[in-house]
């Protein structure tokens, strides 16, 4: 079995109405959902780090497009789309 700590957290009374609730219908305790809640989150928050991570270190190596560059590709995609709306 997993080692497990126990935290505290505030929750404002609607919230945790709402915990319940769900808790309830789920058949489930309060602190079962309150810790799947947390997993949940924290997952997807160490997923979204990890993405930003990626970015910084193309940047770092120089693999990234200049904003200059950007506008440049659009201008020419525009562009495009204009003759071609014009001919037909």
């Amino acid at each position: 079995m997993s080692k497990s700590a126990v935290i505290t957290a505030r929750l404002d009374e609607s919230v945790m109405t709402l915990v319940d609730q769900i808790a309830k219908a789920k058949g489930r305790s309060r602190s079962w959902f309150v810790a799947q809640a947390v997993q949940r989150v924290a997952e997807s928050e160490a997923e979204f780090l990890a993405f930003v991570q990626e970015g910084e270190d193309a940047i770092a190596r120089g693999e990234f497009h200049s904003h200059a560059e950007i506008i440049a590709e659009l201008d020419q995609m525009i562009a495009l789309h204009k003759a071609r709306a014009q001919a037909s």
